[in-house]
């Protein structure tokens, strides 16, 4: 008997809109080919090495198509996989099965890939005090979906939208006319939200710390700058290095001991985790 499936009403929003593009009226070909009492196994495959993520994704939308559907993970989320290996076996109604195959596979290719990029960062600066971030650069009505994924992937999410966090940056400070009075102006109106501030220089760190912000993001700035930060700070604010992060990059700016690290390049730059679903019976 699988189990019931605990995910975010935000996720299954996102399978059922999947859905509605992909089949819309109907699906016309496997209506018309395949029996509606004919019944399917197969299995969902990894074909390459990387690290499994929304197989219960993939499992929601079956069962969205067809509760008889049955859906049995061979690994579970997070867990690292090699190419060939059985992430789960499918069983039940072919049409739903047929019908949901690509929905399901392009939900896992995507948080796979993911979670796959985000375990490379987070391998990077394993040994050190940084966490690594995501960001907001996510596709629109899936940032449920690629917030998961990099979770899966070992990251950790920064802020979910533009309303769970005050995230103060260049374009609110000059508007603001000041650091200050831009921090001033967050304060007063949303006591109950902690305030990060973006700093593009030291003397802006300065100013942040004399304000008592306690996570200020360091843009762009060189290796050098953050270790001086990281000195100013002396754990008075959390400090976020974000700009220009590569594979390449990273453990060097982690090696400065900021606390974190944010990536955009894990939801907008992964590469798509390559699956595929393997018909091995089928009884009519």
């Amino acid at each position: 008997m699988q189990s019931e499936i605990s995910l975010p009403r935000e996720i299954l929003s996102s399978v059922e809109q999947a859905l509605a593009e992909d089949i819309g009226s109907g699906d016309v070909t496997t209506n018309s080919i395949v029996p509606a009492e004919a019944t399917l196994e197969g299995t969902m495959v990894a074909k390459q090495f990387g690290v499994a993520a929304g197989l219960s994704i993939a499992q929601l939308v079956f069962q969205v198509l067809d509760k008889r559907v049955n859906f049995s993970p061979r690994t579970s989320d997070s867990e690292s996989v090699k190419a060939g290996q059985i992430l789960a076996a499918i069983r039940g109604p072919a049409r739903a099965i047929l019908s949901g195959e690509r929905t399901a596979l392009n939900f896992v290719g995507r948080t796979s890939g993911i979670a796959t990029l985000t375990r490379q960062f987070v391998d990077e600066v394993r040994g050190t005090k940084t966490k690594i971030l995501d960001t907001r650069k996510t596709a629109p009505n899936l940032r449920a979906c690629d917030k998961l994924a990099v979770r899966l992937g070992g990251g950790e999410n920064h802020r979910m939208g533009l309303y769970d966090l005050i995230l103060i940056k260049d374009n609110h400070i000059d508007f603001a006319g000041s650091i200050t009075e831009a921090f001033s102006r967050a304060r007063k109106h949303h006591k109950g939200l902690e305030i990060e501030m973006e700093a593009r220089s030291l003397m802006d760190v300065e100013e942040c710390l004399e304000l008592g912000v306690t996570w200020i993001m360091l843009d762009n700035m060189s290796h050098e700058e953050i270790r001086q930060a990281v000195l100013l700070s002396n754990g008075r604010a959390k400090l976020e290095a974000s700009g220009n992060v590569t594979l390449a990059n990273v453990r060097h700016i982690a090696n400065t001991g900021v606390d974190y690290i944010s990536v955009g390049a894990l939801t907008h730059s992964f590469r798509n985790f390559d699956v595929s679903l393997t018909v091995s019976k089928v009884s009519v």
